[in-house]
Parts: structure tokens; C-alpha cells; sequence
């Protein structure tokens, strides 16, 4: 009887062992896969990993190099914070008020024809001695006056000097360290407006010398004509008749 179980226990065991055989091959698997490596592709990520990365920092230094664009356009647009056409204007006008300011002839063509006819050109032989006298103490005071008004331009061109130095060494130090182009023209332009009232400040004073000359080589013109003129009137007097004369207090001839 043992025998015969041991016979169908062993008949019995079979089945299951290779039912269990069966089930553990299914699962197994499931549980125990291997991944697999792929080289190519692994590179290719890489290579586009690389390019992304050279494209991103091409970006960065294409936005570096116009953010300094930027920065120098800024440089060149910024404004001189120097600026001398305040002084400049003021200069101007204070010599515009000395020429203004003229005596007697002003620097005005209508005046200077109508004053120089009635005291340069107007002398004759017809006119009486305080006539005569009279328009001669106005050549007189003409040329005085004029050369007045030469002595005081001249005295303002000098005063101008120290002013213009000053004005000068602060623009060209400014145009040396300016930070754009901006600057640096605005500096130059500077320099231009107080050259050309230099040369204003010797056209008014050449204009004033020359009035002053032209002033007095009319009175010695003038007096050229008085003197021919009080001769005529010397000439037609009664012929001279010596007579007494008293002096100091006694009688003689």
C-alpha cells in the first residue's frame, strides 16, 4: 500500500511542478527586462545638445554687442554740459551799445550824409565868421568824440581777453575728454562762436579807427576850405587905416 501512494503521489506532484514551471516563465520576463543602449542616438542628443548651447551663447553676445551699441550711441548723443553762448551773447551786445553810442556822427549812412554836408561840405566864401567858427568847433568836437569812441572799444576789446582765455581753455579741455562725438562737435562749435566774435570785436574796433580817422582828415579838409574862406573875407575889407592905440594907461602911437 505504500508503494502504491508513493506511485500516485509522485503521479500527482508532476502536474503542479510543471504547472509552476509554465507560470514562472510568464512572469519572469515581465519583471526582468534589459534596457538596450544606442550609441547613434545618444551622440546625435549630444551633437543637438551642443548647438542649442553655441546658439544660445550667439544670442548672448549678439545682445552684449547691441546693449554696447547702445551704450556708445548714448555716449554720442550726450549733450556738452559746457556752454559759453550766454557770455558770448552778453559780450556782443555790451559792444553793439558802445558802437550805439557813437557822438554826434552815428554809424548810419543816412546820418553820416546829412551831418557831413552841413559841417564838412558846406563852407564857402558866403558864410560869416561865427557861421565859419561855429561849424568848426563841430569838426572839433566830431573828431574829439570819434576818437573817444575808438579809445573806449579799444578798451573793451582789451577787457575781453582774460574772459576769452578763460572760455577757450574750457572748451578745448572739454573737446579732449568729451565721450562722443556729440561732445566733441558741440565743443568744436563752441570754439567757432568765440573765434567769430573775436573777429566782430576787431571789425567793430577797425570800424571805430577808421572813423575816427576818416573824422579828422575831414576837418583838415574842412579847414583847408575855412581857411580860404575867412582869407576872402580878410581880402574884401576896407583897406587897413593905422591909428592910436592906448596901452597901459599912456597914449602913443
Amino acid at each position: 500500500m505504500m508503494g502504491r501512494f508513493s506511485r500516485h503521489r509522485g503521479t500527482a506532484i508532476l502536474p503542479i511542478a510543471l504547472a509552476v514551471g509554465v507560470v514562472a516563465m510568464q512572469v519572469l520576463p515581465a519583471h526582468a527586462q534589459w534596457a538596450v543602449y544606442d550609441g547613434a542616438n545618444h551622440v546625435q542628443n549630444v551633437l543637438i545638445a551642443a548647438r542649442t548651447l553655441q546658439q544660445i551663447d550667439n544670442q548672448i553676445t549678439s545682445l552684449a554687442n547691441q546693449a554696447q551699441m547702445l551704450v556708445n550711441q548714448g555716449r554720442n548723443l550726450a549733450s556738452l554740459p559746457l556752454s559759453t553762448l550766454s557770455t558770448l551773447q552778453s559780450t556782443i551786445f555790451q559792444t553793439t551799445a558802445l558802437l550805439a553810442q557813437a557822438q554826434n556822427i552815428a554809424y548810419s549812412v543816412q546820418s553820416v550824409e546829412q551831418q557831413y554836408q552841413q559841417a564838412y561840405t558846406s563852407v564857402s566864401s558866403g558864410m560869416s565868421d561865427s557861421a565859419l567858427f561855429s561849424q568848426a568847433q563841430t569838426r572839433w568836437q566830431n573828431s574829439v568824440g570819434g576818437f573817444e569812441d575808438a579809445l573806449k572799444l579799444q578798451a573793451r576789446v582789451v577787457g575781453n581777453i582774460p574772459s576769452d582765455s578763460s572760455a577757450m581753455t574750457q572748451l578745448v579741455s572739454s573737446s579732449q575728454t568729451s565721450t562722443g562725438a556729440l561732445q566733441a562737435a558741440q565743443a568744436g562749435n563752441q570754439l567757432m562762436a568765440l573765434q567769430s566774435r573775436q573777429l566782430s570785436d576787431i571789425q567793430a574796433e577797425l570800424a571805430a579807427n577808421g572813423r575816427a580817422t576818416a573824422l579828422q582828415q575831414a576837418r583838415d579838409a574842412a579847414t583847408e576850405a575855412e581857411s580860404a574862406a575867412q582869407y576872402q573875407h580878410f581880402s574884401q575889407h576896407d583897406t587897413y587905416v593905422p591909428g592910436t592905440v592906448s596901452m597901459f594907461g599912456s597914449s602913443g602911437n
